[in-house]
């Protein structure tokens, strides 16, 4: 028997998601207000945080 979790909580990354700034394990998705998403590691989202805030992106980490 199989089990799969409901769509709500289903992890929005996975172990495949990648940052695209240097291609480790991504752990920051950002949704841009334009539309676009941006996929960060810990580093590049420490990196990043301040300026993603003040365009307005919407942070979801990794659980």
């Amino acid at each position: 028997m199989t089990t799969t979790r409901p769509p709500a909580l289903q992890p929005l990354l996975t172990r495949q998601d990648r940052c695209d700034r240097c291609g480790a394990e991504a752990k920051l998705l950002a949704l841009l207000r334009t539309g676009g998403e941006l996929l960060f590691c810990g580093h590049h989202a420490r990196e990043h945080r301040p300026r993603l805030g003040d365009i307005g992106a919407a942070l979801i980490p990794d659980p």
